[in-house]
């Protein structure tokens, strides 16, 4: 079997796919290279997505129990700034393996999906392995929903509506946050977990090279960022934290209830499948969405592109509807 991307998303991303895949391919555990890779998303950010006037957004700080202190990054315009009403609010985790990325680098696309919702977003700026390791990430985004729970006055947002949203890395973290709060009975409970082609198993290390052929996020990035964050001693057995790699998790009753989709050409795509039937087997409400003949990253790539506005505009109806 081959697959076959989807002609209309070629048509759009070729530019871009054509500079990513003539670069040489980083080194396995180079993790500067990653760095530098997923920092270049800014670059695209600003070539495909609109500048939005006036969306700088406002910084707070917080501290994660070790002492270490945490970036919160706030976007909210002003429809949302002067509701009567308390807001629901996403609370956002950016991408980049686990290794790379911060919010800067996602600012625009940020700001374009709270402009297009009407509903605000924190985004945190959660500490990056190797620096932080195991549980160490998903403690900084704990650290994050604790503190958006206690300001909710002061940002006129509804603590009972809280979304946890991710993409790649980031929708691991928002799986991992889900399940980190359910087992510390966090109060009021997370209201939904947005989950975009998630990374959540260290497991997933063999290559197809079926799919390589299309990846902007490879099978050696993968164990790049899994080794990283996990320890080469640890990835792939059986001590690895289901808060780090949610697809460890052996009870998923009681989540909250779950969007998840991904490319049929992305690395992610069997695992991402797997722990949507597992939350539904779970009795855990569940959409998702498997898009045809896009790799990881697609409405990155190509904004523009049907298959993006189609996922885009799903993406922002479950962000208003909770």
């Amino acid at each position: 079997m081959s697959y076959v991307p989807d002609p209309e998303f070629i048509s759009h991303a070729r530019p871009i796919l054509k500079a990513l895949h003539s670069a040489p391919p980083a080194r396995l555990h180079d993790i500067d290279a990653r760095r530098a890779m997923v920092e270049g998303f800014k670059s695209i950010f600003e070539t495909t997505l609109p500048v939005q006037p006036d969306w700088v957004p406002i910084k707070y700080t917080t501290n994660n129990v070790d002492g270490a202190q945490i970036v919160l990054y706030w976007f909210a315009n002003d429809i949302i700034k002067h509701n009567s009403q308390p807001s629901p609010v996403i609370l956002h985790f950016h991408g980049g393996g686990y290794v790379a990325g911060n919010v800067s680098v996602f600012e625009r696309f940020l700001a374009n999906h709270a402009a297009t919702t009407n509903v605000p977003i924190l985004s945190v700026d959660y500490r990056l392995a190797p620096e932080s390791n195991g549980d160490g990430p998903v403690q900084d985004c704990f650290a994050g929903l604790t503190w958006l729970r206690n300001n909710a006055n002061t940002l006129n947002i509804d603590p009972a509506r809280i979304a946890v949203m991710g993409e790649s890395a980031g929708g691991g973290l928002a799986a991992g946050l889900a399940l980190y709060a359910r087992d510390q009975q966090f109060s009021p409970p997370i209201a939904k977990q947005i989950l975009i082609y998630p990374m959540l198993d260290d497991r997933n290390t063999t290559r197809d090279e079926r799919l390589e052929e299309f990846a902007v996020w490879r099978n050696a990035d993968s164990i790049t960022g899994w080794t990283a964050l996990l320890g080469k001693d640890i990835i792939g057995t059986d001590n690895v934290s289901p808060y780090a790699a949610p697809a460890r998790a052996k009870d998923l009753t009681g989540l909250p209830p779950a969007y998840i989709d991904v490319g049929e050409l992305d690395i992610f795509r069997d695992e991402d499948l797997e722990y949507a039937r597992k939350l539904a087997a779970a009795g855990v409400w569940v959409e998702f969405h498997l898009h045809a003949g896009v790799p990881h990253g697609f409405e990155i790539l190509a904004p523009t592109s049907d298959v993006a506005k189609r996922a885009l505009s799903d993406r922002a109806r479950v962000c208003q509807a909770f």
